[in-house]
């Protein structure tokens, strides 16, 4: 584990990769499942495209080492601790994964559920060259926030979590904001380890991730 510092002072762990020849940076941030295996396998894929690679543990200002699993208990336990964090203070942990990695040449924000939302807020905010969120159901919430980078967002049409009308919303609202929907998508469609798993639409939101790194970084 890396260990990160942010403007506040406080202090959080990451998992990093850094490839010897890497270029550009990425900063994935986790969904409310904390730094898990799947999310550290996500690290390591794009750290195998030639990015280094860090996802900083957003929850460890309210408890440290959170490995939730994709079970209803994992769902209700993640959930409450996401409530306990500030946005704020969340946007200060994203930034010091950007301060971090940003030695290595150009960084994006990718981020998942909860991080995708932390993408959107990262893409206002961040000095950061490109952000992607996927299935961020805060975004919404957050529209008045304008991305001052290149931003991407992910949705899947069947998320009940997610009303399609808020992502034309968006869409309307931020014309320049890139949004893909995959029609026989749901929450969560991203993760090869979730049930809402859909391997077509992860493919091909991958493959529209990595052609939008490829010209942002």
């Amino acid at each position: 584990m890396t260990q990160l510092t942010a403007s506040d002072g406080h202090q959080l762990d990451s998992y990093e990769v850094h490839p010897d020849r890497a270029t550009a940076a990425v900063v994935i941030v986790q969904e409310i499942f904390g730094v898990n295996s799947h999310v550290r396998s996500v690290v390591d894929r794009y750290a195998s495209f030639g990015y280094r690679a860090i996802a900083p543990a957003m929850f460890d200002r309210v408890e440290r080492g959170v490995e939730l699993d994709y079970t209803a208990e994992g769902v209700e336990q993640g959930r409450s601790l996401r409530q306990k964090l500030s946005w704020d203070d969340s946007v200060l942990d994203v930034a010091a994964g950007v301060e971090h990695v940003s030695g290595t040449g150009a960084v994006a924000v990718i981020g998942y559920c909860y991080g995708g939302s932390m993408a959107w807020l990262a893409a206002a905010s961040l000095p950061i060259a490109a952000a992607v969120g996927y299935y961020g159901g805060q975004v919404i919430d957050f529209i008045d926030r304008t991305p001052q980078v290149p931003t991407m967002l992910h949705f899947g049409a069947l998320d009940q979590a997610i009303p399609l009308d808020g992502v034309h919303t968006v869409a309307e609202r931020h014309p320049d904001v890139i949004v893909h929907v995959y029609d026989d998508a749901g929450h969560g469609f991203n993760c090869d380890v979730r049930a809402s798993y859909h391997a077509d639409a992860a493919a091909l939101a991958e493959e529209r991730t990595r052609e939008f790194l490829a010209l942002h970084l």
